[in-house]
């Protein structure tokens, strides 16, 4: 068995191919791009390979099917775990006004006014709708026209990998993304700070100097700024409303590992929203053909997911389709690409070793003598 899978030699601009071997788990060989010429010659003159795991990229398919195309394709179980991931984030946040409402907790004493203060307001994100749908349907509109990708995003100032997500978006929601807030070093002693500040204690050099006991590696300042955002906010207020990570990840995780407030807020949010209700179906049911070998059932969930019409998951079982013989396999066979996931970890340690400075003959010969 061979697995496939790149790895950055200049991240964002060029990239690699590894070979690994799937009983061993070691480096076989190293390929200068990813493309489908490199691979195809490779496995040319080596036609004892069978197996091929791989992710679900193009040019490794047309590799191997140019290249051995007697052998069995498999597509990664991990990379399709993933790529159903971001569909369903992009499916919740098409519907993310229903994640404003009240929580279970809060349902009697919070209005809508304090809904649209903990989002940000409507009129912000009314703004940014119009903004994205705007360009959309510009690019679409110049897409129609003729023009290709790289004169669009010449003619427009905006970088390519911009053009790119509104070209291959469908709809303008599907390119709606959730910003991610920064962690940090105050965040796990939080509910140590709020208790306090309920419990009366609200100055701040004394709070500071509890954490610097315990040996919180915080700052005054940190303390300082968090306990002005509880002076600040109005009592009882109601928590905010779960971000469009946090329910894709409420969706996409194992319900024996939810808790039971997460089950409570999931079920409040389905509730709302029936639209959501049908995509936790279905990630349910991509989840039995995952990890029970289902792949023969692949076409009937293809089939039930492109019925509902959802954003962000329709796109992705239609997808399937292009790939299915290999994503069926994935579904069915016990290959994975563990291993080669897990060379391509100990490629980045050895990049890290020559400060990426290396060529590729000498991180090639680096890589093989490991």
């Amino acid at each position: 068995m061979l697995g496939v899978d790149d790895f950055a030699t200049r991240r964002g601009q060029t990239y690699s191919t590894v070979l690994t071997c799937g009983e061993t788990h070691r480096v076989v060989d190293v390929l200068p791009t990813r493309d489908s010429g490199p691979l195809a010659a490779w496995l040319a003159t080596h036609p004892s390979v069978e197996i091929i795991c791989r992710d679900r990229a193009g040019a490794y398919a047309e590799g191997a099917r140019l290249g051995a195309p007697t052998a069995i394709q498999v597509a990664d179980r991990f990379h399709l775990w993933q790529g159903i991931g971001r569909a369903v984030e992009t499916c919740v946040a098409a519907h993310r006004e229903c994640l404003n409402g009240p929580t279970p907790s809060t349902r009697e004493d919070a209005g809508a006014s304090t809904s649209d203060s903990m989002r940000g307001g409507p009129d912000l994100d009314g703004r940014r709708d119009k903004r994205k749908k705007a360009a959309h349907a510009l690019i679409h509109e110049l897409l129609a026209q003729g023009h290709s990708r790289r004169a669009i995003a010449r003619h427009l100032g905006w970088g390519l990998n911009t053009v790119l997500r509104y070209a291959h978006a469908a709809a303008w929601q599907d390119t709606l993304r959730e910003n991610r807030p920064r962690p940090s070093r105050l965040n796990p002693y939080k509910p140590y700070l709020e208790r306090r500040f309920a419990a009366g204690c609200t100055n701040v050099t004394r709070l500071h100097g509890e954490l610097i006991a315990e040996n919180a590696p915080v700052t005054y300042q940190m303390v300082r700024a968090y306990i002005a955002t509880l002076r600040a906010a109005p009592p009882q207020a109601p928590p905010p409303p779960p971000t469009v990570r946090r329910v894709t990840g409420w969706l996409t995780r194992h319900p024996a590992t939810l808790s039971e407030d997460e089950r409570a807020a999931l079920k409040d949010v389905l509730a709302r929203r029936p639209e959501l209700d049908a995509a936790a179906g279905h990630v349910r049911g991509f989840g039995e053909i995952l990890t029970h070998r289902l792949g023969s059932t692949l076409p009937e969930w293809i089939d039930a997911v492109d019925t509902s019409q959802l954003p962000g998951l329709t796109n992705f079982a239609l997808h399937l389709l292009r790939d299915l013989d290999a994503v069926t396999a994935g579904l069915t066979l016990h290959w994975s690409s563990g291993g080669t996931e897990g060379a391509v970890n100990r490629i980045k340690k050895i990049k890290r070793q020559l400060y990426g400075r290396a060529g590729f003959e000498l991180l090639r010969k680096m890589i093989l003598l490991q």
